[in-house]
């Protein structure tokens, strides 16, 4: 595969797609040749984010947006009541422990918009304030944080800005003050542990804080930090270089933890793909220069998650269970195939999750609407079924290697989340008296009606497709409908209660999600049906659910918004330049659009076992499928689009959103607005509820602009 630059001069765009006048954007031809399909590309130029005047063409792009979007009325309506409804939950929590006698838990108050890090005495009710992230800078947020055995220090995992590489810092919590130590960059869904005597901490270490770094997340060590020490000395515990017999790829993961009696270190080569290296060595090899790691899983025994209990080594597995099924086998000697089934694989609904507390391990069995929760007791592997509310149920323990308290998120489309508490020798499932709020919901049941049915894709398969609306609305094909999908890595789009969602029925409009190929709602078939090869029906599918809606009235395509994020990207993307007819606006989140081009970013090599990689010929005609942005097409008539970025985005980086947002408004001959919306205050996402909804607050009022809606109309002409 080789580029060649057509030319080293610049052509500007002479014709400005309708009347809209956007900043200019140069084109500098690159054609590719992907194994003999050529493809040309106008904005390779904007993939190098440290130069200026791609830096000066975002800034004009997101000055453009704002004069467009700041025309529209109604929006500062929008985000006040987003904040009202946010509100009428009280407190939310968010990373939840317990240490003896305390709950430690990060609290967003409802008048606040970030998270604080809090205690609780159990025995008095007194709630203490332990440390507000933004004594370190504005914007500054906790994203997450582990209390030592003794309740004597927090690990505190801060990140700023919605920006996702994070430094790790050591609170004392006698004296609320931090210590010296500052450890990191760490990617902030990595998680971090103590050692046995709290003198240590397990980390994972970024290569480069860098976030324009090809390497930025790759060659990632695990490491062990001694508390008071310069990190400089951290030893490292694995890694691609150091420990070449773990035959670790650059863009694996190397992630160490403890297991709960601290007999064992576990080490897992993480990705986008569930199946991971595992490996163990005794805990004394901590001691050691280097440590003896045993491998016990491959790939190849499709194993997603494992927990030890002594010599009990528990495996979910869909080898020959693609619904999923846990099984029992010696860790000492490991015999896959001769594994005790613990848990069989259930022919309507997929285990989804496993965790546990000191005696019990849980499980999560859903059908991608509900989620119910069951108990199984390490000793004599009795199964019982939790008595938690309908819905979706989604627990962790408070302390799992102290006893066996767990909590649980319950919610629905329709019913904002409720914290239980549960713990199985007392069998009773309380509502939590310190982990909830004060709530002042409307009943939202009496207000809306919750439809869940099946529609039939383009190869007769059916796709389970949620449908909400509000119950006075007349089924005429006259009302503004957002649909929504995701469809990647075999994550299932289940019921969630959302403030912002909840405004923008209010306003009228029919809410949808299509649970598409690729996610996990129907179990590993279901994803491995939308990845590589089989990724259209991905699109396919949300296709056939945005026509069901216009075929049964619930809109039309004058009026319906298409909306995806991130991986759904692929979803919203090909979704529009494969079927423009059906969409009046297009939502494209932090999306993966360019699907071509993303293995050249830091976390491109990571999306390989997913999407496959341009350097293999097959891999590489997919790779063209998914590719929206070279399926723009001159003059052809795209709904009107909105696309968002956040500039400290490190997952997808900017100049994939700002490319396709480029290319649109070079070609769209509908004459519709395409906007690019860069927020410089937000990255892949935010904590920060206020920016986050000022957002969102921005996007419905434009979508809600463009299908006609009367209130959001602007009073004169937008200056177009």
């Amino acid at each position: 595969m080789k580029n060649i630059f057509l030319s080293v001069g610049l052509f500007i765009s002479q014709a400005i797609a309708a009347q809209y006048n956007y900043p200019a954007t140069p084109e500098k031809a690159v054609v590719d040749n992907y194994f003999g399909t050529t493809v040309t590309d106008n904005y390779r130029w904007m993939e190098d984010l440290k130069n200026p005047e791609v830096q000066s063409w975002f800034k004009a792009q997101s000055n453009y947006s704002n004069s467009i979007i700041g025309r529209i009325p109604n929006r500062e309506a929008l985000f006040s009541r987003m904040k009202e409804v946010q509100k009428m939950n009280g407190d939310s929590f968010g990373v939840i422990h317990q240490r003896q006698n305390f709950y430690f838990y990060t609290k967003t108050k409802k008048n606040e918009n970030l998270s604080k890090l809090y205690s609780r005495n159990l025995s008095t009710g007194k709630e203490t304030l332990i440390f507000d992230p933004e004594t370190l800078g504005k914007n500054t947020q906790i994203t997450n944080f582990i209390v030592d055995s003794k309740a004597k220090k927090i690990a505190v995992l801060f990140s700023k800005s919605g920006g996702e590489i994070c430094n790790l810092k050591i609170l004392n919590l006698a004296t609320k003050t931090l210590l010296n130590d500052e450890v990191g960059p760490i990617w902030s869904e990595f998680a971090f542990e103590f050692t046995q005597d709290d003198k240590a901490i397990v980390y994972t270490k970024m290569s480069t804080a860098d976030p324009d770094s090809n390497m930025l997340l790759k060659d990632m060590k695990a490491m062990l930090h001694v508390i008071g020490t310069d990190v400089k000395t951290d030893k490292i515990l694995a890694s691609r270089e150091e420990y070449p017999e773990l035959n670790a790829l650059t863009e694996q993961f190397s992630k160490v933890y403890f297991t709960d009696d601290y007999k064992y270190l576990v080490l897992r080569l993480s990705s986008v793909k569930s199946e991971s290296p595992i490996f163990i060595a005794p805990y004394s090899e901590l001691k050691n220069k280097k440590i003896n790691w045993k491998q016990i899983i491959k790939p190849s025994d499709d194993i997603t998650d494992i927990f030890i209990s002594g010599d009990k080594l528990f495996l979910l597995t869909h080898k020959d269970a693609p619904n999923y099924k846990i099984s029992l086998t010696s860790l000492s000697k490991p015999d896959f195939n001769n594994a005790k089934t613990v848990v069989p694989e259930s022919k309507n609904h997929v285990i989804i999750a496993i965790h546990n507390s000191k005696n019990y391990l849980y499980y999560s069995l859903g059908d991608g609407i509900t989620r119910d929760k069951y108990q199984v007791n390490l000793n004599s592997l009795e199964v019982k079924k939790i008595n938690f509310p309908t819905g979706v149920n989604s627990s962790l323990s408070l302390n799992f290697r102290e006893n066996d308290n767990i909590f649980c998120e319950n919610m629905n489309w329709l019913s904002p989340l409720t914290i239980y508490e549960y713990n199985p020798e007392k069998d009773t499932v309380v509502k939590s008296k310190y982990l909830n709020s004060e709530t002042n919901y409307p009943d939202y049941n009496e207000l809306y009606t919750v439809k869940e049915i099946e529609v039939k894709s383009h190869d007769g398969v059916m796709v389970p497709l949620s449908i909400m609306y509000p119950k006075n609305i007349k089924l005429n094909g006259d009302n503004p409908a957002y649909i929504t999908g995701y469809g990647g890595y075999g994550y299932s789009y289940e019921p969630y209660f959302s403030a912002r969602l909840s405004v923008l029925m209010e306003q009228g409009v029919v809410i949808a999600v299509a649970h598409v190929r690729g996610g996990g709602e129907k179990g590993e078939n279901w994803h491995k049906a939308g990845m590589k090869g089989t990724k259209p029906n991905t699109w396919k599918d949300f296709i056939a659910c945005s026509e069901y809606l216009v075929n049964q009235k619930y809109t039309s395509p004058s009026k319906l918004i298409g909306n995806g994020v991130s991986a759904g990207g692929i979803l919203i993307g090909r979704a529009i330049t494969e079927r423009p007819d059906l969409f009046a606006v297009a939502i494209a989140e932090v999306g993966m659009t360019n699907a071509l081009r993303s293995e050249t970013t830091a976390n491109g090599p990571n999306q390989i076992p997913e999407v496959g990689t341009i350097q293999n010929e097959e891999d590489a005609k997919h790779l063209l499928e998914m590719d929206a942005q070279s399926k723009v097409k001159k003059g052809v008539k795209y709904p009107a689009v909105i696309v968002r970025t956040g500039m400290n985005d490190s997952r997808i980086v900017p100049w994939e959103p700002g490319k396709f947002a480029a290319i649109l408004q070079k070609n769209s001959g509908s004459g519709k607005p395409v906007l690019l919306y860069v927020n410089y205050e937000n990255g892949h996402f935010t904590s920060d509820v206020d920016v986050a909804f000022k957002e969102y607050s921005d996007i419905f009022a434009f979508a809600l602009w463009q299908v006609g809606h009367p209130d959001y109309q602007p009073k004169e002409n937008t200056e177009k």
